[in-house]
């Protein structure tokens, strides 16, 4: 396993080639974002998805989760996927928790709910998802 670290040494992170085609037209209007979010609002989405699936791979890896990289596009855009183990379940639920982020930043509290329904998205099916830990006692 080779850490995301180590892949941006080495100058081996794999990048597919629309976005960096983005992020070049992009760097053309830097400065000038509101015309750019008026005119390429289509391009923006896909590069804040395909940010968010790099930040759900890359933040898995350094936890020591990984996901083949031939299921990566089934298990993070599919509406529904079908998980192959555990380690696909958690990589789509931090990018559930990514994207609640992203959609809903203003409107999010900071609480002990928000924080527990976003443990709740990244922890899947296991047994404590969503819940406070207090002394070794379980809270919900």
């Amino acid at each position: 396993m080779i850490s995301t670290l180590r892949l941006f040494s080495l100058n081996r992170l794999p990048l597919e080639t629309s976005t960096a085609w983005y992020l070049n037209d992009l760097g053309e209007f830097r400065g000038k974002q509101e015309l750019y979010t008026q005119q390429s609002p289509q391009r923006l989405k896909a590069l804040r998805e395909s940010a968010i699936i790099e930040s759900a791979v890359s933040s898995n890896r350094i936890e020591g989760v990984t996901i083949d990289p031939k299921r990566v596009r089934d298990i993070l855009v599919a509406p529904r996927p079908l998980f192959r183990d555990r380690d696909e379940e958690e990589v789509r639920g931090y990018r559930d928790a990514l994207t609640l982020i992203h959609k809903n930043a203003a409107e999010l509290p900071i609480s002990n709910e928000t924080i527990c329904h976003l443990h709740a998205l990244t922890r899947g099916q296991i047994w404590d998802a969503g819940q406070l830990q207090d002394q070794g006692r379980r809270h919900h």
